[in-house]
């Protein structure tokens, strides 16, 4: 039996990252979002700035994968929230193909995000997460992650207003 491995991406990985990028926010947010918004992104646009990510390490990112077959991806760092202490690290984005959803790819992610985190002296992680967004947030909760109180803020996305909660977990 295969298991996932994951590793830190490679530049060769951005288009594939890209590609998961959009296709699960297609899928996820098709409820959250205006149609017009996910149809308009653009696997060169993500492809570029995960490009820049990767080369820049910024954040750190890294991918999931399956006999060389990526399944999915994640980006962390320190958080970019004002005022947070620097033991503080932040979950930027974690993303499965959809159609490797519920077969493990986000529990190796998330288990290799935390490890990285911790090795950058970490304390404590965090993530934004739309509020309406239950896979995510139960994918997350049950990683440990608790709503911050207060946190819920509005963004715009696609000429929609969508709210976000900050979720929170002690990596100690």
């Amino acid at each position: 039996m295969s298991v996932i491995q994951v590793r830190p991406a490679t530049l060769r990985d951005a288009k594939a990252i890209a590609e998961i990028h959009v296709a699960a926010s297609q899928d996820a947010y098709k409820a959250l979002l205006p149609a017009a918004a996910l149809d308009a992104m653009s696997v060169q646009k993500r492809q570029a700035f995960w490009r820049e990510a990767i080369d820049l390490c910024e954040p750190q990112v890294i991918v999931a994968h399956l006999d060389n077959k990526i399944m999915g991806f994640a980006g962390f760092d320190r958080s970019r929230d004002k005022g947070t202490p620097a033991t503080t690290g932040e979950v930027w984005a974690l993303f499965a193909d959809p159609v490797h959803w519920d077969k493990g790819v986000g529990l190796a992610l998330w288990d290799a995000t935390r490890d990285g985190l911790q090795e950058e002296g970490c304390t404590k992680a965090t993530l934004w997460c739309y509020l309406r967004n239950e896979r995510a947030l139960r994918f997350f909760e049950l990683a440990g992650f608790k709503r911050e109180l207060g946190s819920a803020r509005t963004t715009e996305v696609g000429g929609a207003r969508v709210e976000e909660i900050r979720l929170q977990r002690s990596l100690v």
